[in-house]
């Protein structure tokens, strides 16, 4: 299975219905970081095959679009630890 198919595979397993309560929203963001994650893997290696084969304009845009998808990664992540209950000392 490819990096791709493997994305959309994960993105298709989501479920379709919203969240009742704080553990089901941890639950989905987790799932939703994972696909977050590797579609920036995904558009990361497609960056970097494409150096080279296609104009600047087209490497300056898959950079940008690796780039926004990492950022959404973090975003996800930062989401995500925001919904744990802070340790107890």
């Amino acid at each position: 299975m490819t990096d791709i198919e493997a994305l959309l595979e994960e993105l298709r397993n989501l479920p379709a219905t919203r969240v009742s309560g704080a553990h089901d929203v941890e639950a989905l963001l987790t799932r939703v970081r994972s696909a977050a994650g590797r579609w920036a893997d995904v558009l990361y290696e497609i960056h970097e095959s494409a150096q080279g084969l296609v104009g600047p304009r087209a490497e300056a845009a898959l950079a940008v679009a690796f780039r926004r998808a990492e950022e959404s990664y973090v975003e996800l992540e930062i989401a995500l630890s925001a919904c744990s209950p802070p340790p107890r000392h």
